[in-house]
Protein backbone atom coordinates (compact mmCIF):
# COMPACT_ATOMS: atom_id res chain seq x y z
CA UNK A 1 0.00 0.00 0.00
CA UNK A 2 1.22 3.30 -0.88
CA UNK A 3 2.30 6.02 2.11
CA UNK A 4 1.01 9.33 2.31
CA UNK A 5 1.84 11.34 5.08
CA UNK A 6 -0.64 12.21 7.52
CA UNK A 7 -1.47 16.15 6.60
CA UNK A 8 -2.17 17.06 10.31
CA UNK A 9 1.09 15.53 11.26
CA UNK A 10 2.48 19.05 12.63
CA UNK A 11 -0.91 19.72 14.55
CA UNK A 12 -1.07 16.70 16.90
CA UNK A 13 0.77 18.07 19.64
CA UNK A 14 4.55 17.06 19.09
CA UNK A 15 7.25 19.33 21.01
CA UNK A 16 10.34 20.40 19.44
CA UNK A 17 12.95 21.98 21.40
CA UNK A 18 16.03 23.93 20.12
CA UNK A 19 18.91 22.15 19.20
CA UNK A 20 21.88 24.11 21.43
CA UNK A 21 22.46 27.48 19.70
CA UNK A 22 21.79 26.26 16.29
CA UNK A 23 18.74 26.76 13.99
CA UNK A 24 18.04 23.48 14.19
CA UNK A 25 15.26 22.19 16.68
CA UNK A 26 14.66 18.68 17.52
CA UNK A 27 11.13 16.81 18.27
CA UNK A 28 11.44 15.88 21.93
CA UNK A 29 11.29 11.96 20.94
CA UNK A 30 13.12 10.64 18.20
CA UNK A 31 13.01 7.53 16.65
CA UNK A 32 16.64 5.46 16.61
CA UNK A 33 17.11 2.47 14.43
CA UNK A 34 19.41 0.57 16.80
CA UNK A 35 17.05 -2.10 17.17
CA UNK A 36 14.50 -4.22 15.21
CA UNK A 37 15.42 -2.21 11.83
CA UNK A 38 18.12 -5.00 11.10
CA UNK A 39 18.37 -7.94 8.61
CA UNK A 40 17.00 -10.06 11.46
CA UNK A 41 13.70 -7.94 11.73
CA UNK A 42 10.74 -7.98 9.19
CA UNK A 43 10.63 -5.12 7.25
CA UNK A 44 7.53 -4.09 7.31
CA UNK A 45 7.43 -3.91 10.90
CA UNK A 46 10.22 -1.41 10.80
CA UNK A 47 8.33 0.22 8.21
CA UNK A 48 5.24 0.72 10.19
CA UNK A 49 6.83 2.29 12.98
CA UNK A 50 8.44 4.49 10.81
CA UNK A 51 5.22 5.90 9.22
CA UNK A 52 3.72 5.99 12.20
CA UNK A 53 6.45 8.34 13.60
CA UNK A 54 6.20 10.67 11.29
CA UNK A 55 2.63 10.65 11.02
CA UNK A 56 2.86 11.68 14.20
CA UNK A 57 5.26 14.50 13.92
CA UNK A 58 8.54 12.64 14.29
CA UNK A 59 10.71 14.55 12.12
CA UNK A 60 13.80 12.34 13.56
CA UNK A 61 15.25 9.34 12.51
CA UNK A 62 18.95 8.39 14.06
CA UNK A 63 21.03 5.55 12.61
CA UNK A 64 24.77 4.25 12.55
CA UNK A 65 27.38 2.31 10.15
CA UNK A 66 26.72 -0.88 12.36
CA UNK A 67 23.09 -1.01 12.94
CA UNK A 68 21.24 -4.63 12.41
CA UNK A 69 22.71 -7.37 12.53
CA UNK A 70 24.06 -7.60 10.58
CA UNK A 71 25.71 -4.26 10.35
CA UNK A 72 24.75 -1.88 7.65
CA UNK A 73 21.11 -3.81 7.23
CA UNK A 74 19.99 -1.13 9.36
CA UNK A 75 20.72 1.75 6.67
CA UNK A 76 19.76 -0.64 4.25
CA UNK A 77 16.63 -1.59 5.29
CA UNK A 78 15.88 2.28 6.14
CA UNK A 79 17.10 3.23 2.89
CA UNK A 80 14.17 0.90 0.89
CA UNK A 81 11.74 2.31 3.10
CA UNK A 82 12.95 5.84 2.43
CA UNK A 83 12.79 5.33 -1.29
CA UNK A 84 9.60 3.64 -1.21
CA UNK A 85 7.81 5.95 1.38
CA UNK A 86 9.55 9.57 2.49
CA UNK A 87 11.24 10.47 -0.30
CA UNK A 88 8.84 13.30 -0.91
CA UNK A 89 9.11 14.43 2.25
CA UNK A 90 13.47 14.51 2.79
CA UNK A 91 13.22 18.34 3.61
CA UNK A 92 11.17 17.81 6.25
CA UNK A 93 13.50 15.27 8.01
CA UNK A 94 16.53 14.83 9.99
CA UNK A 95 18.17 11.75 8.75
CA UNK A 96 21.35 11.17 11.19
CA UNK A 97 23.81 8.36 10.93
CA UNK A 98 27.47 7.85 12.93
CA UNK A 99 30.88 5.75 12.52
CA UNK A 100 32.91 4.40 15.21
CA UNK A 101 32.71 1.12 16.14
CA UNK A 102 33.69 -1.87 13.78
CA UNK A 103 32.35 -1.95 10.39
CA UNK A 104 34.52 -4.08 8.22
CA UNK A 105 37.95 -6.08 9.06
CA UNK A 106 41.20 -4.47 8.90
CA UNK A 107 42.89 -1.22 10.29
CA UNK A 108 40.77 1.22 8.66
CA UNK A 109 37.43 -0.58 10.07
CA UNK A 110 36.98 1.24 13.21
CA UNK A 111 37.68 4.03 15.52
CA UNK A 112 38.14 7.82 14.40
CA UNK A 113 40.73 8.43 11.44
CA UNK A 114 39.73 10.18 8.70
CA UNK A 115 40.25 7.74 6.23
CA UNK A 116 37.58 5.36 8.07
CA UNK A 117 35.26 8.32 9.21
CA UNK A 118 34.44 9.24 5.83
CA UNK A 119 34.74 6.05 3.55
CA UNK A 120 32.30 4.98 6.59
CA UNK A 121 29.99 7.72 5.76
CA UNK A 122 30.05 7.32 2.14
CA UNK A 123 29.46 3.55 2.70
CA UNK A 124 26.26 4.65 4.46
CA UNK A 125 24.85 7.06 1.90
CA UNK A 126 25.06 4.18 -0.62
CA UNK A 127 23.40 1.95 1.93
CA UNK A 128 20.29 4.39 2.80
CA UNK A 129 20.60 6.25 -1.03
CA UNK A 130 20.69 9.98 -0.05
CA UNK A 131 22.83 12.80 -1.30
CA UNK A 132 23.46 13.65 2.28
CA UNK A 133 22.80 12.98 5.98
CA UNK A 134 21.66 15.66 8.46
CA UNK A 135 24.29 14.71 11.36
CA UNK A 136 27.27 12.91 11.00
CA UNK A 137 28.68 11.94 14.20
CA UNK A 138 31.88 10.40 15.15
CA UNK A 139 30.45 7.72 17.40
CA UNK A 140 33.21 6.86 20.11
CA UNK A 141 36.76 8.76 20.59
CA UNK A 142 39.54 7.03 19.32
CA UNK A 143 42.71 6.53 21.83
CA UNK A 144 45.02 6.38 19.00
CA UNK A 145 43.66 9.19 16.66
CA UNK A 146 44.45 12.90 17.14
CA UNK A 147 41.32 14.18 18.20
CA UNK A 148 41.90 17.02 14.98
CA UNK A 149 42.21 14.80 12.72
CA UNK A 150 39.12 13.43 14.08
CA UNK A 151 36.77 16.57 14.10
CA UNK A 152 38.80 17.60 10.61
CA UNK A 153 37.12 14.52 9.23
CA UNK A 154 33.78 15.96 10.37
CA UNK A 155 34.27 19.23 9.09
CA UNK A 156 35.26 18.07 5.65
CA UNK A 157 31.52 15.50 5.68
CA UNK A 158 29.92 19.35 6.05
CA UNK A 159 31.77 21.46 3.46
CA UNK A 160 31.60 18.33 1.06
CA UNK A 161 27.80 18.51 1.25
CA UNK A 162 27.69 14.79 2.55
CA UNK A 163 26.16 15.98 5.76
CA UNK A 164 24.69 19.41 7.04
CA UNK A 165 26.53 19.53 10.53
CA UNK A 166 28.82 17.63 13.06
CA UNK A 167 28.00 15.50 16.03
CA UNK A 168 29.78 13.80 18.47
CA UNK A 169 28.74 10.88 20.62
CA UNK A 170 29.82 8.73 23.82
CA UNK A 171 32.82 11.33 24.26
CA UNK A 172 33.44 12.66 27.95
CA UNK A 173 32.87 16.40 29.44
CA UNK A 174 36.52 17.08 28.84
CA UNK A 175 36.84 15.50 25.62
CA UNK A 176 33.65 17.40 24.39
CA UNK A 177 34.39 20.84 25.18
CA UNK A 178 38.17 19.78 23.24
CA UNK A 179 36.47 19.15 20.20
CA UNK A 180 34.13 21.68 20.28
CA UNK A 181 36.84 23.94 20.13
CA UNK A 182 38.10 22.24 17.49
CA UNK A 183 35.27 22.21 15.47
CA UNK A 184 34.46 26.43 15.98
CA UNK A 185 37.76 26.94 14.79
CA UNK A 186 37.32 25.15 11.51
CA UNK A 187 34.15 26.79 11.31
CA UNK A 188 31.95 23.63 11.93
CA UNK A 189 30.41 24.20 15.56
CA UNK A 190 29.22 20.98 17.01
CA UNK A 191 25.69 20.42 16.48
CA UNK A 192 24.73 17.88 18.83
CA UNK A 193 26.66 14.82 21.60
CA UNK A 194 24.69 12.12 22.08
CA UNK A 195 25.09 10.32 25.40
CA UNK A 196 23.86 7.20 27.08
CA UNK A 197 21.43 8.35 29.78
CA UNK A 198 18.61 7.06 31.74
CA UNK A 199 17.50 6.93 34.87
CA UNK A 200 20.25 3.95 35.73
CA UNK A 201 22.76 5.77 33.67
CA UNK A 202 23.92 9.09 34.70
CA UNK A 203 26.95 9.66 33.89
CA UNK A 204 26.04 12.62 32.17
CA UNK A 205 25.42 14.85 35.30
CA UNK A 206 28.82 15.07 36.08
CA UNK A 207 29.91 17.45 33.63
CA UNK A 208 28.65 17.00 30.22
CA UNK A 209 25.36 18.39 30.15
CA UNK A 210 27.22 21.73 31.77
CA UNK A 211 29.54 21.56 28.94
CA UNK A 212 26.97 20.92 26.47
CA UNK A 213 25.26 23.89 27.86
CA UNK A 214 28.03 26.14 27.70
CA UNK A 215 29.28 24.94 24.30
CA UNK A 216 26.04 25.37 22.42
CA UNK A 217 25.70 21.70 22.39
CA UNK A 218 22.56 20.00 21.75
CA UNK A 219 22.08 16.87 23.97
CA UNK A 220 20.00 13.93 22.66
CA UNK A 221 20.19 10.78 25.55
CA UNK A 222 20.40 7.38 23.81
CA UNK A 223 19.10 4.05 25.16
CA UNK A 224 16.70 6.33 27.86
CA UNK A 225 15.18 2.93 28.78
CA UNK A 226 17.89 0.90 29.11
CA UNK A 227 17.52 -1.20 26.36
CA UNK A 228 13.92 -2.02 27.92
CA UNK A 229 14.82 -2.50 31.86
CA UNK A 230 12.83 0.81 32.15
CA UNK A 231 9.56 -0.61 31.24
CA UNK A 232 7.17 -3.29 32.44
CA UNK A 233 8.74 -5.93 30.03
CA UNK A 234 10.75 -7.55 32.91
CA UNK A 235 9.04 -6.46 36.09
CA UNK A 236 8.58 -10.03 36.64
CA UNK A 237 11.32 -11.53 34.53
CA UNK A 238 12.53 -12.02 31.43
CA UNK A 239 9.52 -12.57 28.60
CA UNK A 240 11.11 -15.33 26.06
CA UNK A 241 10.23 -12.58 23.43
CA UNK A 242 12.04 -9.83 24.82
CA UNK A 243 15.20 -7.96 24.06
CA UNK A 244 17.40 -9.69 26.62
CA UNK A 245 16.25 -13.38 25.36
CA UNK A 246 17.64 -13.16 21.94
CA UNK A 247 21.51 -14.54 21.51
CA UNK A 248 22.25 -11.51 19.57
CA UNK A 249 20.92 -8.50 21.54
CA UNK A 250 22.81 -6.42 23.54
CA UNK A 251 21.21 -6.77 26.70
CA UNK A 252 22.08 -9.30 28.78
CA UNK A 253 20.50 -11.36 31.76
CA UNK A 254 22.83 -10.39 34.10
CA UNK A 255 22.18 -7.29 33.27
CA UNK A 256 18.51 -7.14 33.65
CA UNK A 257 17.92 -9.85 37.14
CA UNK A 258 19.93 -6.88 39.98
CA UNK A 259 17.38 -4.51 38.52
CA UNK A 260 14.29 -5.92 38.48
CA UNK A 261 13.31 -4.83 42.20
CA UNK A 262 13.93 -0.82 41.55
CA UNK A 263 11.89 -0.94 38.35
CA UNK A 264 8.93 -2.49 40.42
CA UNK A 265 9.26 -0.03 42.71
CA UNK A 266 9.58 2.95 40.26
CA UNK A 267 6.55 1.73 38.13
CA UNK A 268 4.08 2.20 41.73
CA UNK A 269 5.32 5.96 41.17
CA UNK A 270 5.05 6.00 37.53
CA UNK A 271 1.27 4.56 38.14
CA UNK A 272 0.30 6.98 40.52
CA UNK A 273 1.15 9.69 38.04
CA UNK A 274 -0.90 8.03 35.41
CA UNK A 275 1.98 6.66 33.46
CA UNK A 276 3.42 3.58 32.41
CA UNK A 277 7.04 3.29 33.70
CA UNK A 278 8.89 3.63 30.36
CA UNK A 279 6.55 7.47 29.91
CA UNK A 280 8.34 8.22 33.20
CA UNK A 281 11.69 7.28 32.55
CA UNK A 282 11.39 9.65 29.14
CA UNK A 283 9.76 12.73 31.10
CA UNK A 284 12.21 12.05 33.80
CA UNK A 285 15.02 13.02 31.60
CA UNK A 286 12.59 15.51 29.46
CA UNK A 287 12.59 17.41 32.44
CA UNK A 288 15.67 19.18 32.03
CA UNK A 289 15.77 22.07 29.60
CA UNK A 290 19.13 20.94 28.34
CA UNK A 291 18.21 17.73 27.16
CA UNK A 292 17.18 18.51 23.20
CA UNK A 293 15.52 14.84 22.48
CA UNK A 294 15.59 11.63 23.86
CA UNK A 295 15.89 8.84 21.39
CA UNK A 296 13.82 6.25 21.65
CA UNK A 297 13.79 2.44 20.02
CA UNK A 298 10.58 0.61 19.84
CA UNK A 299 9.55 -3.39 18.24
CA UNK A 300 5.99 -2.26 17.69
CA UNK A 301 3.71 0.47 17.08
CA UNK A 302 1.79 0.63 19.70
CA UNK A 303 4.97 0.69 22.12
CA UNK A 304 6.05 3.71 20.37
CA UNK A 305 2.90 5.15 20.89
CA UNK A 306 2.72 4.31 24.51
CA UNK A 307 6.43 5.90 24.68
CA UNK A 308 4.87 9.17 22.62
CA UNK A 309 2.51 9.80 25.15
CA UNK A 310 5.43 10.41 27.80
CA UNK A 311 5.32 13.82 26.71
CA UNK A 312 1.19 14.41 27.95
CA UNK A 313 3.32 14.81 31.91
CA UNK A 314 6.91 15.98 31.83
CA UNK A 315 6.37 17.60 34.91
CA UNK A 316 7.58 16.41 38.22
CA UNK A 317 6.76 17.49 42.26
CA UNK A 318 9.83 17.83 44.45
CA UNK A 319 8.44 14.88 46.66
CA UNK A 320 8.38 12.56 43.31
CA UNK A 321 12.30 13.34 42.22
CA UNK A 322 12.91 12.79 45.89
CA UNK A 323 11.24 9.34 45.93
CA UNK A 324 12.86 8.65 42.69
CA UNK A 325 15.86 9.55 43.72
CA UNK A 326 16.46 7.38 46.64
CA UNK A 327 14.68 4.58 45.07
CA UNK A 328 17.97 4.66 42.16
CA UNK A 329 20.42 5.35 45.09
CA UNK A 330 19.91 2.15 47.17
Amino acid sequence: MSYSADNERYSKGANYRRCGRSGIVLPEISLGLWHNFGGVDRLENGQAMLRYAFDQGMTHFDLANNYGPPPGSAEENFGVIFKKDFLPYRDELIISTKAGYLMWPGPYGEWGSRKYLLASLDQSLKRMGLDYVDIFYSHRPDPNTPLEETMMALDHAVRSGKALYAGISNYPAELTKKASAILKDLGTPCLIHQPKYSMLERWVEKGLLETAAEEGIGVIAFSPLAQGLLTDRYLDGIPEDSRAAKSWGYLREDQVLPTIEKARKLNMIAQERGQSLAQMAIAWLLKDQRVTSVLIGASSVEQLSDNLAATKNLSFSDAELAKIESILQD
